[in-house]
């Protein structure tokens, strides 16, 4: 693609870093296939080359996002199915990260939108307000049709009937390894999961020691920053990741950072991209290195062998983990070696509609979506779903009566721990 930024314009390393990215893309429109947001609303400005050309337009121009440009990069799920695709390498994720980020500092959003931003970067990456807040909405859930704004509404019918107590796990301690310690870990405990669902830290910690790791959680540890990240809150998103990059560093030698919500792999495996040429770039990138999803360190350390469990589970993949962090098969063969029947759907490689907040900024979007994976997920015949990231468990397991559980819970039962509580009613 041809670009015209003048020389003013590419002394910005974040500027030159988008003309670099625009340059490599051939408008080739394989991208079109595999987008979701494409496939349900029919229009080229939601496809990743439309918006490629709206972010081009407005960046060459230096003009300040306008209503119909950040209508439609706020349509993006940021599901990554088009980095998979692209014959040319084109790094969609960086350029709608700058252009995410140039609609937050140019754009006024209508009120409504400005308050609903606002009220998800203040609950969801913090736990107590989180819990909060869905108490809050658990008690208005009764009058939400009364409520006019759908996002509203798809908040209140987020709220689960009830939450799961606090773990005493996840608070700043170290867990030793069973036996011979063979590796030391931090783990990464996520902020909406340790309200949402408890069982997935728990579970990870015990797999962990089990294997012979010494499980460290840090002090300081914090939201990672991919939530505001992907609202276009910049600034708000490094100083969580910054202060994340000095709770690992203060916690001693690691051989791996320990990631169970692949969303949040993601974001800090991108931390040294965060800090390019900034101090902090050397120790972002030391971070970054060390992360780790929990499905491919196993991977790399090995299971021990179990015995068959003989149920048929339908495998999600995450945007994130397979696209985002192109971890693919280690979920699937890991489920397979403890001796689960692993099926996969039609179109594994769509976004279920979770997408961080999306499912409550776009909310008719993503239940289209989600209305499309569960079809396709209970088409397998399964016993139950498992995935690698809370918010797909989340927005699944909306839209289904089969269980709904991570990838980690079962590796945990298949090699000692407990039966997963959602699986109470099966064999």
């Amino acid at each position: 693609m041809q670009t015209n930024f003048t020389p003013e314009q590419l002394a910005d390393p974040a500027i030159a870093r988008a003309n670099q990215i625009l340059r490599s893309c051939v408008h080739c429109g394989f991208c079109t296939a595999t987008c979701p947001s494409y496939q349900v609303l029919g229009d080229e400005l939601d496809s990743p080359r439309g918006r490629i050309y709206l972010i081009k337009e407005m960046l060459e121009t230096g003009r300040p996002a306008d209503a119909r440009t950040a209508k439609h990069i706020d349509r993006c799920l940021g599901c990554l199915a088009c980095m998979t695709t692209c014959p040319s390498g084109v790094d969609y994720m960086h350029l709608i990260d700058h252009a995410r980020a140039h609609v937050d500092r140019t754009y006024k959003r209508p009120l409504m939108d400005r308050l609903l931003r606002a009220l998800l970067a203040f609950t969801v990456p913090h736990p107590t307000r989180f819990r909060l807040a869905m108490t809050a909405a658990r008690l208005a859930k009764p009058f939400a049709k009364a409520v006019p704004d759908a996002r509203l509404r798809a908040m209140l019918a987020m709220a689960p009937e009830s939450l799961p107590k606090p773990s005493p796990n996840v608070k700043p301690q170290v867990f030793p390894a069973e036996g011979h310690r063979r590796y030391r870990v931090a783990l990464q405990t996520g902020c909406a999961q340790k309200a949402l669902d408890t069982d997935i830290n728990d579970a990870t910690i015990r797999l962990l020691r089990r294997l012979g790791c010494e499980v460290v959680i840090p002090q300081n540890l914090g939201c990672c920053g991919a939530l505001v990240h992907h609202m276009g809150r910049e600034a708000e998103a490094h100083g969580q990741a910054e202060a994340n990059i000095r709770a690992y560093l203060a916690a001693g030698q690691l051989d791996a950072i320990i990631i169970n919500t692949s969303g949040c792999g993601t974001t800090v495996k991108d931390y040294g991209s965060y800090f390019a040429a900034t101090p902090l770039q050397a120790e972002a990138a030391q971070v970054a290195g060390l992360a780790r999803d929990i499905t491919e360190f196993l991977a790399e350390i090995g299971l021990p062998e179990t015995a068959p469990k003989p149920l048929r589970v339908a495998y999600h993949a995450a945007c994130s983990l397979q696209h985002g962090q192109k971890i693919k098969t280690a979920p699937k063969d890991l489920l397979k070696a403890a001796g689960f029947t692993v099926v996969e759907p039609a179109d594994s490689h769509l976004c279920c509609g979770s997408a961080g907040t999306y499912n409550l900024l776009q909310p008719e979007i993503s239940g289209e979506l989600k209305r499309r994976k569960v079809a396709t997920l209970e088409a397998t015949a399964p016993q139950l779903i498992a995935t690698g990231n809370i918010g797909c468990m989340m927005q699944i397991g909306s839209g289904t009566g089969l269980p709904v559980v991570h990838t980690v819970e079962l590796l945990d039962w298949a090699t000692g721990g407990p039966k997963p509580p959602r699986l109470a009613s099966l064999p």
